[in-house]
């Protein structure tokens, strides 16, 4: 599987962004998708995850409540919906698939995508 995020950019704390990540690969309805992101001097972190089928979703502390994550297996992408923006919520933003049920550990996932930023302004 391979793996493209986009749709980071800049916006203003209170604001919203969509992130997209695209797979290619014909097993991706059978991984769980997962977003971490890592901010500067930071350890990448867990954000969202996903179960295979779309009907289960996961959500760290710190986004629950703001963050939507969800899938559509038929044109292979997976979304991260973030509103309410914070200034702490300003990150690389990756995803990441693994084959099976998800985790919030990074290193479980074998598939990752290459990162986009995002900047909250306060």
């Amino acid at each position: 599987v391979q793996l493209q995020a986009c749709g980071g950019g800049l916006v203003q704390a209170g604001g919203s962004l969509r992130l997209s990540c695209a797979a290619s690969g014909r097993t991706f309805s059978s991984y769980a998708i997962a977003w971490f992101r890592q901010a500067p001097g930071k350890e990448r972190e867990f954000v969202a995850a996903i179960s295979w089928s779309g009907g289960r979703e996961y959500y760290a502390d710190s986004v629950k409540g703001r963050f939507t994550i969800s899938r559509d297996n038929a044109p292979k992408k997976a979304y991260l919906q973030m509103d309410s923006l914070k200034p702490e919520d300003t990150a690389v933003y990756y995803c990441a698939a693994r084959a099976g049920s998800y985790s919030a550990y990074d290193g479980g996932y074998n598939y990752w995508g290459q990162g986009t930023q995002v900047t909250v302004s306060s």
